[in-house]
């Protein structure tokens, strides 16, 4: 079981000192900076067309939260667990709300392509969509392809963030590990991040943010084979942590070093450090939501 436990606000939450466990996310801003940062990256990037179409579900999905927020109505936690653990928690039928408004929005510049997979999704059942997400949430992209999955899991985390915003809830952090998974929906980071010095997994699912150990695999939190890789300089903003242990590894962004770097946005636009670490050997843990496989 994780050692970062959520408990409600309102109870004691037994906190270490400065170290916040966890971040839970802001929504103002979240989609529309990302968007921006990913039109910023594309200029004279070698996916630069791939950038800006992530930069247009990034705009659907900011106009969604704007236009058909998360009802009030939908509140249930589960207790003992990850309170919005995404194999456990039953699902909210305004999901799919969620994936309709991607696919209208999407579909009125969509190459022919992207038409031919977003026309499906708006013909496919409400059961077919549970079954489609019920597969990505549990890690079997193959039955989704990779297509398909893009856009449901952009409408199944802009569903979980939402919820993930709205827990009333701090976080206690106890000893042991087994934080490789979000404290909040139990799914995997896509990215870690440095921010004032500390190091969080990012979730890929709620983007929640979660706190551990530098130096520590985020994997396998073994410390004696871990090895940083970067493109350019020692002081590189966007570094690969891999481990020797478990021949993984997660990309490490610097938000302190730079100011500008946008999680999601700035991983995605990174890939030749990925291709790189992977040509040494190592496999990626995480999941950059705009690169499901399948």
């Amino acid at each position: 079981m994780n050692s970062i436990r959520p408990t409600p606000v309102e109870q004691p939450s037994g906190g270490i000192g400065r170290i916040e466990p966890l971040l839970l996310p802001r929504l103002d801003g979240l989609y529309s900076r990302r968007a921006a940062r990913l039109r910023t990256l594309a200029e004279g990037h070698a996916m630069a067309d791939y950038l800006h179409f992530a930069a247009r579900i990034a705009d659907a999905q900011h106009q969604l939260l704007k236009r058909a927020p998360l009802p009030d109505a939908a509140n249930a936690v589960l207790d003992d667990q990850a309170p919005l653990d995404a194999l456990a928690l039953p699902r909210d039928r305004y999901w799919q709300q969620l994936l309709h408004g991607l696919v209208d929005t999407l579909l009125a510049d969509a190459t022919p392509r992207v038409r031919a997979v977003l026309e499906g999704l708006r013909e496919a059942s409400s059961a077919q969509l549970e079954t489609l997400a019920d597969a990505l949430l549990a890690g079997r992209h193959a039955e989704v392809g990779s297509d398909r999955a893009l856009f449901i899991w952009s409408a199944l985390s802009l569903y979980w963030t939402q919820r993930a915003a709205r827990l009333p809830l701090h976080a206690s952090a106890g000893p042991g590990g087994q934080r490789q998974l979000c404290p909040v929906c139990a799914q995997s980071p896509a990215v870690s991040v440095i921010i004032d010095g500390l190091r969080y997994l990012q979730c890929g699912l709620c983007e929640s943010r979660w706190h551990l150990v530098r130096a520590t695999c985020s994997n396998c939190e073994q410390t004696g084979k871990l090895d940083y890789w970067s493109l350019d300089s020692k002081e590189a903003t966007i570094k690969a942590e891999s481990c020797g242990d478990c021949d993984s590894y997660l990309k490490v962004l610097y938000l302190d070093r730079d100011r500008q770097l946008e999680a999601i946005a700035d991983d995605l636009a990174s890939l030749a450090l990925d291709a790189e670490v992977e040509r040494q050997g190592f496999s990626r843990s995480g999941l950059n939501p705009f690169l499901l496989p399948g």
